[in-house]
């Protein structure tokens, strides 16, 4: 008998006529790692918000060992069994692991104070019951990310969860802490909970699952057991055809040096060390240099700094040999820079605007007339980089409408359409599926034979290893290596710089 049975499990969201789940049916084996797979938009994480009560179902059933369910919150969920771990980190960086862990369910002295050594007691206990090896009075910003991860995994076990639910819990993670998190998974599995993890990485769904669930289009198209079904396979049900993501990389041909950091840092207040600490950085006109780095490590520091959101605290920005050193983003975007920002939903669109009016905000002076917008003319410009960038979506509704894989193609559309000699990427498919990951890689090797200048920030090594030509490892804000991406260079041996472990000093 099925654990878990999710039956015919239909949703329709009316605002933007999309219908999310189409009669879908789920099942998971009691001590079992079950994972879903599948596009974005393909309807995975709508059924796993029903199942953790944050979305109810226009029809369906839900049924527990047996037994049919009612899961209108997440409190339900919790009553019932039923914790999830999500993309994005639920944590305070300023309380301490077991605040954080307790939080919503904390021990009171005297019926109204938090009592503290009640809820590190507590919560040392859970981490000595499922061998886990963190101090509970750890406060969190002190953390790894991988830290991180084993948190949000005890705060669910806190609350004597036994289904746990991980969305792409390894977006973040380095190599050695994916296998860490790895034998995290087994352990609970083996001592009798169920482990059912949303994932686009085909290798890791081979590596981790028992059986695998793919979805497309809203519906389940397979079940299959993972031994029996390879990587190939799995790719062809999710999109309806093979992607391998195997970028086929000319040697580059490397011109004249496009931005130059040089000795480049940037203080936080109240931080102990720099955010960046003396980087230099190079990239020259056809060519690729990706930057590797854990999170909290400079990415996002070093993704502002380039793109004119923060001043250096010391050092120098030069493009073509010019200081730009204390430019603003503005006018950073007026000598051409572009920019593909980690955060698509907030920094790089407007939700509530259209797509159209998305795609045309770096050039809107280009479709006005004595200040009016000649809507014809840039609908007509929206449709053709619609139509060019295989973007899903009609150009007059809200952007916010659009799956995550389309808004960054309008992102990316946008941005080619400037006229550039030099575009930053950072974390260019977060999230997305493995078509939608397919088409931005393609995009981005197209633009490298052009002869663009090419910043890439990625915590994903699949994809530094992939995409760039020179690769730079950070750690605390330093770069520890620059590595000549022949081929050689391991996913091990980049994560052992990506944790301190080891260090150049280039």
């Amino acid at each position: 008998m099925a654990y878990l049975r999710m039956r015919g499990i239909t949703k329709m969201y009316p605002e933007n006529n999309v219908l999310a789940n189409a009669e879908v049916d789920f099942e998971v084996r009691r001590n079992e790692i079950h994972a879903l797979v599948g596009e974005n938009g393909a309807g995975k994480s709508t059924l796993m918000k029903i199942l953790y009560g944050l979305e109810r179902p226009d029809r369906g059933g839900i049924e527990l060992e047996g037994r049919p369910v009612h899961i209108g919150s997440p409190l339900e969920a919790g009553r019932l069994g039923i914790g999830m771990v999500h993309q994005h980190f639920r944590l305070i960086p300023d309380f301490t692991i077991a605040e954080n862990v307790v939080l919503g369910v904390e021990p009171v002295r005297r019926g109204l104070f938090l009592d503290r050594e009640k809820a590190q007691a507590s919560v040392r206990a859970v981490i000595q019951e499922y061998g886990f090896s963190i101090d509970p009075s750890l406060r969190v910003r002190e953390l790894t990310v991988g830290q991180m991860q084993v948190v949000e995994i005890i705060k669910i076990l806190y609350r004597r969860a036994q289904l746990l639910i991980l969305d792409e819990p390894t977006s973040v993670l380095t190599a050695q802490q994916i296998q860490k998190l790895f034998l995290t998974l087994r352990h609970l599995r083996d001592i009798g909970k169920t482990v059912i993890i949303i994932t686009h990485k085909l290798g890791e769904v081979k590596e981790i699952s028992e059986r695998v669930t793919v979805m497309r289009a809203g519906r389940v198209v397979a079940v299959r057991d993972t031994a029996e079904v390879d990587e190939r396979e799995l790719s062809r049900l999710m999109v309806g055809k093979a992607a391998s993501l195997q970028v086929r990389r000319e040697p580059a041909a490397r011109g004249r040096a496009v931005l130059e950091l040089r000795q480049v840092c940037l203080l936080g207040r109240g931080q102990d060390h720099p955010l960046l600490d003396r980087v230099d950085l190079t990239v020259h006109a056809g060519e690729l240099v990706g930057v590797a780095g854990v999170g909290g490590n400079g990415l996002a520091e070093l993704e502002d700094v380039v793109s004119g959101l923060r001043r250096v605290s010391s050092g120098r920005i030069l493009h073509d040999g010019q200081e730009i050193t204390r430019l603003d983003a503005r006018e950073l975007r007026r000598r051409g820079l572009a920019y593909v920002p980690a955060d698509r939903l907030h920094r790089g669109s407007s939700l509530t605007s259209s797509v159209m009016e998305n795609m045309i905000i770096a050039s809107h002076h280009r479709f006005l007339r004595g200040g009016v917008l000649r809507r014809r003319q840039a609908e007509g410009f929206a449709s053709r980089l619609a139509e060019r960038f295989s973007i899903e979506g009609d150009p007059r509704v809200p952007i916010g409408t659009l799956s995550g894989g389309n808004i960054q193609k309008v992102i990316l559309a946008r941005e080619l359409a400037s006229r550039t000699d030099f575009i930053l990427f950072s974390e260019p498919t977060w999230g997305l599926d493995v078509a939608s990951s397919e088409f931005i890689y393609e995009r981005i090797m197209e633009i490298r034979g052009q002869g663009l200048a090419i910043l890439l920030l990625s915590s994903n090594l699949d994809e530094i290893l992939s995409l760039a030509d020179t690769l730079v490892v950070m750690y605390r804000g330093r770069v520890v290596a620059r590595l000549a991406n022949s081929g050689a260079v391991s996913k091990e041996l980049v994560g052992e710089y990506m944790l301190g472990l080891k260090e150049d000093r280039p």
